[in-house]
This record gives structure tokens, C-alpha cells and sequence, in this order.
């Protein structure tokens, strides 16, 4: 189950795009990013470091794996700052991967937009119900 993550395994140039938001004001950043199998390709680790605004570098590390009896993925984000979250996720089709993160409105896809880009997209609903970003990374591969 885990071959579905073969389009984002590697290592990534991330240029971070957050428009204004409830959540913060319109900022740009980069970093870099990598996702590897791990323990048995049983899992796959996302790590990432960044800055983002004009502040300090940051990283996180992001766990997927499949619940078989569940019948989905699952997800855990760890950030340096001491944040953590977590998430429930599945492959749309062969290239998108949608996630669902607990305990809050936010939702999030990895989208192939070729062979060398990925785009995340997190959004959150408007008054009107209708989706909108509140992040975009641009994900190129290095």
C-alpha cells in the first residue's frame, strides 16, 4: 500500500506560498524537504526545514502509514516548535493524495503536477462553505 507515496519519495525544493488568513498574514518562504521509506517500507517519513515570513528556520517530521483495518492512512506531524497533529488520509487517484486533519475545518492534498512538482494545497472553508488556501507549497524536486 505504501508504493502509492513512489511520486513523492526524494528530496524537494519547497517555495511556500500563504496568502491572508484568519491564521496569518501573506507571507513567502522556502526550505527543503525529504520523504524516504522507513522500517520495512511500512512507513513513510516526510522531513522538512523552512522559513517562512522572514522568521526563523523550522522543521517538522510527518509519518504516514496504512491501517489496514481501517482501511485508510494515517498520519502524525511533529514540529519543532512543539506542535503536533494528526491526520486521515487516502489516494484520490494515482497522483493526489488527500488529507483530513482531526480536530479541526483544515484540509490538505499532495497534487503530482508533473514529473519533477508536486503542489500542497491546505485549505479551510469560507462563510459560504466553498474551499479556500491558507498555505500552498510548491514542491520541486532537487
Amino acid at each position: 500500500m505504501m508504493d502509492k507515496f513512489d511520486f513523492l519519495l526524494g528530496e524537494w525544493k519547497l517555495e511556500y506560498q500563504v496568502p491572508k488568513s484568519r491564521f496569518s498574514e501573506a507571507m513567502i518562504g522556502s526550505g527543503v524537504g525529504t520523504f524516504k521509506r522507513a522500517l520495512d517500507d511500512k512507513y513513510v517519513f516526510f522531513d522538512y526545514r523552512a522559513s517562512v515570513g522572514g522568521g526563523p528556520e523550522g522543521g517538522a517530521h510527518g509519518v504516514f502509514v496504512w491501517d489496514e483495518k481501517a482501511g485508510f492512512y494515517r498520519y502524525w506531524w511533529f514540529e519543532s516548535s512543539g506542535v503536533f497533529m494528526t491526520a486521515t488520509c487516502n489516494f484520490v487517484n494515482d497522483d493526489t493524495l488527500f488529507m483530513n486533519w482531526h480536530n479541526s475545518l483544515l484540509i490538505q492534498t499532495f497534487k503530482k503536477s508533473g514529473p519533477d512538482k508536486v503542489i500542497l494545497s491546505m485549505e479551510e472553508p469560507d462563510a459560504q462553505g466553498k474551499h479556500v488556501p491558507v498555505l500552498v507549497v510548491v514542491f520541486t524536486r532537487r
